[in-house]
């Protein structure tokens, strides 16, 4: 029981990862990415091997991908105009 309590407490204070979604037909896939068609815009994702795929994904399919955005790197440019 205490277990229990213990994860119900760390999942209410850890920060809750951002997933957003597209949905549209596959113009292109590849072990590492896929290409979604939304409107008049692709979209790229990369995938990983950990990518979850349920179904038969192919060119052509209509999908829709979750996906997160994670920073990579991040500069600070310092404002020169401040003495």
């Amino acid at each position: 029981m205490k277990r229990i309590a213990l994860l119900a407490a760390l999942a209410l204070v850890t920060t809750p990862v951002l997933a957003y979604q597209v949905t549209g037909p596959v113009v292109e896939v590849t072990d590492t990415k896929i290409v979604v068609e939304k409107g008049k815009e692709k979209w790229e994702i990369a995938r990983t091997p950990g990518t979850a795929v349920k179904g038969d994904l192919k060119k052509g399919s209509k999908v829709t991908v979750e996906y997160t955005m994670s920073a990579v790197k991040i500069e600070v440019k310092d404002d020169k105009k401040k003495k």
